[in-house]
C-alpha cells in the first residue's frame, strides 16, 4: 500500500480532456467539522465503512464539495471494473480543472470481493492511481460485510497519512 505520490499532485488542466459526465459539485458547506471529505464515486464505493474505520472525514454524499478554501478530498472506489471506471472518470474531472477549489489527496480502492484481484482489475488500478497523487488499498475485511466497525490493519497508513496530510502546518 504506497504512501507517497503515486501521480499528479495537482491537476493538469491543458491536455486533460473533462469527462462526459462527472460528479456534481455540492452546494457551498459551512461550519462542518471534518479533516477531509470521502468522496464515493459510485453507490456502494465503502464510504461509510471507511467513514467508521477512519476517523475524521465526512462523507461527501457523492458530490465534489464546496466551500471555503480547498476541500480536502479523498476518492473511494470499489476495486471491481465498474468502480475503478467511476474513479478514472473523477480523477478526469479533477485532473481536467473541471473542479475547482479541491485539494485531491488520493484514492482509496476497497476490495469489491475476497482474495486476489483479477489481472485486469491490478492493471486497471496501476492506470488509475497515475491520474492521483496518492492510492491506498483496502483489502476485503469480512468484518465490514458482517457490519462490525473494525479498523483492520491495513488502514493503519490510510488513517496515518490522512492525518499527517491534513493537520495544519
Amino acid at each position: 500500500m504506497p504512501t507517497g505520490l503515486s501521480g499528479p499532485p495537482a491537476p493538469q488542466g491543458a491536455g486533460v480532456p473533462p469527462p462526459e459526465h462527472g460528479l456534481p459539485v455540492a452546494r457551498p458547506q459551512l461550519g462542518t467539522e471534518q479533516s477531509w471529505w470521502w468522496l464515493g464515486v459510485h453507490g456502494g464505493a465503502g464510504v461509510s465503512s471507511l467513514e467508521r474505520a477512519v476517523p475524521g472525514g465526512r462523507d461527501a454524499e457523492r458530490a465534489w464539495p464546496s466551500g471555503p478554501g480547498n476541500q480536502p478530498v479523498v476518492l473511494v472506489a470499489r476495486a471491481s471494473a465498474y468502480g475503478l471506471a467511476a474513479a478514472q472518470n473523477a480523477a478526469r474531472q479533477w485532473g481536467s480543472k473541471t473542479v475547482t477549489g479541491v485539494d485531491l489527496l488520493g484514492l482509496v480502492v476497497v476490495a469489491d470481493a475476497p482474495g486476489r484481484r483479477p489481472r485486469v482489475l491490478r492493471d486497471t488500478v496501476r492506470l488509475v492511481s497515475g491520474a492521483v497523487p496518492r492510492l491506498w488499498e483496502i483489502p476485503w475485511v469480512e468484518q465490514w460485510r458482517l457490519g462490525e466497525p473494525h479498523l483492520p490493519k491495513e488502514c493503519v497508513p490510510l488513517a496515518r497519512d490522512l492525518t499527517r496530510l491534513t493537520q495544519p502546518t
